[in-house]
């Protein structure tokens, strides 16, 4: 009997071990074609900023180059919903490894094209006519990609430490981040402001085409959702998911979306906007992309941390948390960047997007899965998502610059922006049931049952 349970043990521990290894695999994957998909969006959002404003929509006031520039910005985020909605289907109808190989190479095809674009100056108006349809392309797929990554790693995990895992996913967003702001820094230490506005921005651009090689090849080497392919093989899989979704959980969808807001106004505001209203405020541009790397680079630890704190406390807490501390912080947020001192803007950088944006970000990619049946979760996570990054995102792109118009430059009209959007979260954040395995409660299964 002790060498039947000692054999019984081993071949536990085994089938343990492989389990684990095929999930970190798994999530690897996802998470290395999610950064070359995020390094695209990201790539554009920081050439907005410095470049395409004057490139492809010259003006007398750059501020207004600028808004334009954003505008563009936004476009992409109005394709998403619809990339979602479409992608959803397909990854809850054909499977969620498809959806995922299409998206990588619609979103990488319209990036390098963008380093290929010839300016206004070259083509006049069919510049930026040219660049908000590859926007729609890029919109289109990033809209597809966040729901199939995130749910393929989740079915993958087993429930116990769904949180920890699903979440890595997570760190190819400040991972994709990452990567065209250094090349950017990069390239304008070594060339000049003339090299860098004729040509040096499109090197970022084109580069992008060697990461999406290296995600497609890895996304293709995964198998299919295991979960998925069960559904498949009882032919269960939803003929409409969509519909399913808005008919059943409408109020589900609705609370989701809220809940996302915070997020993704964060971590858009921290990283992108916050140039825009330094440059606007004659704050020190480097101080602020050396503070916004450090705080950048801690997220990438920091992601995993929160998602397997989300695994013992729940899901709800850890992100309450970290909406709140969004909120509470803005204000000293803004009043510490505006000395311009390196460890003040440091402190608050990490604060906010380290901590505050990490509490978010991490347990929604296991949370929002958990919120749906099989059938039908890849359409309700792509809805979420999607719409709440628009809401969140893309349409705060535009409103922010016109905010720092409107104000002169101040803080203010962003604070009270963010404070709105985090008290909007909150309420979604209280009607959402807590999905954590050994913390689901009443609400929970009485959600269940409806």
């Amino acid at each position: 009997m002790t060498f039947l349970s000692s054999q019984s043990a081993r071949a536990s521990a085994a089938r343990a071990d492989n389990n684990n290894s095929v999930i970190r695999r798994v999530a690897s994957a996802s998470a290395i074609g999610t950064a070359a998909e995020y390094y695209d969006f990201f790539a554009y959002g920081t050439a907005a900023v410095l470049f395409f404003g004057h490139l492809f929509f010259p003006s007398d006031n750059p501020l207004v180059s600028t808004l334009a520039a954003f505008a563009t910005y936004a476009v992409g985020f109005l394709a998403r919903p619809i990339g979602g909605i479409i992608f959803g289907h397909i990854g809850d109808k054909v499977g969620r490894k498809k959806a995922l190989v299409v998206t990588i190479l619609i979103v990488g095809l319209g990036t390098f094209c963008i380093g290929l674009l010839p300016t206004y100056a070259t083509i006049g108006i069919w510049a930026p006519v040219s660049l908000i349809v590859i926007r729609l392309l890029q919109g289109f797929g990033v809209g597809g990609e966040q729901a199939g990554a995130v749910l393929m790693t989740a079915e993958y995990a087993q429930p116990a430490r769904r949180g920890y895992f699903a979440s890595w996913v997570q760190i190819g967003a400040p991972t994709g981040f990452l990567l065209p702001l250094a090349l950017f820094a990069s390239l304008n230490a070594l060339l000049t402001a003339d090299q860098m506005m004729s040509w040096g921005w499109r090197v970022p651009f084109l580069l992008s085409a060697l990461l999406v090689i290296v995600g497609l090849f890895i996304r293709l080497r995964i198998d299919e959702s295991p979960v998925f392919a069960e559904i498949r093989a009882t032919k269960a899989a939803e003929s409409r998911p969509l519909k399913e979704v808005m008919q059943t959980s409408p109020g589900l969808v609705l609370s989701g979306v809220a809940a996302k807001l915070i997020e993704a106004c964060a971590f858009a505001l921290f990283t992108v906007i916050i140039l825009a209203w330094g440059k606007a405020n004659q704050l020190d541009s480097s101080v602020l992309m050396e503070s916004m790397i450090v705080a950048v680079i801690l997220e990438i630890f920091a992601i995993p941390l929160m998602g397997a704190l989300s695994d013992r406390i729940g899901r709800k807490p850890v992100f309450l948390l970290g909406a709140l501390l969004i909120v509470l912080s803005i204000v000293p947020f803004f009043l510490a960047l505006q000395q311009n001192s390196y460890w003040l803007t440091q402190i608050a950088m990490i604060v906010a997007l380290t901590l505050g944006h990490s509490m978010c970000y991490a347990p929604q990619a296991s949370w929002f899965p958990e919120l749906f049946p099989t059938h039908i979760r890849c359409s309700g996570i792509a809805v979420i998502w999607q719409i709440g990054s628009l809401i969140g995102s893309g349409i705060l792109g535009l409103t922010a610059v016109k905010i720092l118009q409107v104000t002169d430059g101040h803080w203010y009209g962003l604070a009270i922006y963010v404070g709105v959007l985090g008290l909007i979260s909150l309420a979604g954040l209280a009607r959402l049931p807590e999905t954590a395995p050994g913390q689901r409660n009443a609400e929970y299964h009485s959600w269940q049952r409806r």
